[in-house]
């Protein structure tokens, strides 16, 4: 389906990129250089940041090879303005960073799983999948069939409760040992269904199927790998927005980001500043992170959970 919207128009997309116009605001001043959209997956906002900001060119990184494929075809129209490098965003966006240098003028990151991998079943992203698989990159060793049914029951507790804020860890990773092997995430679902919370808008296995994906590509550690290199680069002006969808990753980004924007790093006990109070390198564009309009919501539900927030790299 062809979807128009203000400032664009998203052409023959399987899924409408979360907070369009947002993204499309926060680069508004980026006129000229490039643009890193280091989760390009189906290529929405790539398209529109192409498409309302004629003299930007953009660099897009995936691992999926369906998405390279389908946003190879989604761009041509910007062909020589845009690269598609495939990998794991944290090191291609160093690599770009280190090649481009200055060139780069801003850096998104919409961070999480794409509509379309929810969509196909055979991907084991949803708890209704006759799969379990949840790899982002299908050529990567681990799958969530490895976590579910090789884990510790420890191992299993761990994940589940410091990535999917599962109350009850213990009870749900008691219960997937004493019946596993699974063989599909649906299976899995159908088992640990009586012990997840109801009355929720998302649905009860949720949580659970977070915490597995999250663990099988090392989704926290991307994002902390990617804002260490921003913050390596040296890149003097750098506009970085990053979409994230639960609260763990929006946690990471936030610490990072306020840390960026701290002039004094003395320890909190000091007497007095001794550091030069001057190691700021920006300041943080978005006190509270940017959620979706009304509109959106009732046009993409998946976007209720989306927050963006913005930081603006000036080292002097």
């Amino acid at each position: 389906m062809a979807i128009k919207i203000e400032g664009g128009t998203v052409q023959e997309t399987p899924h409408i990129p979360v907070l369009y116009r947002e993204v499309i605001e926060a680069f508004a001043h980026c006129k000229e250089g490039i643009i890193v959209d280091c989760t390009m997956g189906y290529g929405g906002h790539s398209s529109l940041l192409l498409e309302n900001n004629p003299a930007l060119s953009l660099i897009g990184i995936d691992q999926d090879p369906t998405a390279i494929a389908f946003s190879t075809k989604r761009l041509e129209p910007f062909a020589e303005r845009v690269e598609i490098r495939q990998g794991r965003f944290s090191e291609v966006a160093k690599e770009a960073m280190s090649q481009k240098g200055e060139k780069i003028c801003g850096i998104l990151a919409d961070i999480g799983v794409s509509s379309l991998q929810l969509d196909q079943r055979e991907r084991g992203f949803s708890y209704e999948s006759d799969t379990l698989d949840m790899r982002m990159n299908p050529n990567a060793s681990l799958s969530a069939a490895e976590v579910v049914n090789d884990y510790s029951q420890s191992a299993l507790e761990t994940i589940l409760r410091e990535y999917g804020e599962v109350n009850n860890a213990r009870k749900v990773a008691e219960t997937i040992v004493a019946r596993r092997p699974f063989g599909s995430a649906k299976e899995l679902s159908n088992a640990i269904f009586h012990l997840m919370p109801k009355g929720k808008k998302i649905h009860p296995s949720t949580l659970v199927m977070q915490a597995i994906r999250i663990e099988v590509n090392d989704e926290l550690g991307e994002l902390t790998r990617l804002l260490d290199a921003i913050e390596s680069s040296g890149i003097r002006r750098l506009c970085v927005a990053i979409i994230t969808f639960h609260s763990l990753e929006d946690r990471i980004v936030k610490n990072r980001f306020s840390k960026w924007a701290k002039n004094c790093i003395c320890l909190d006990d000091a007497m007095r500043c001794t550091c030069g109070n001057n190691h700021a390198i920006g300041k943080v564009i978005t006190k509270k992170p940017l959620s979706a309009a009304e509109d959106e919501l009732r046009a993409n539900s998946r976007s209720r959970s989306a927050k963006l927030r913005i930081f603006e790299i000036r080292r002097d």
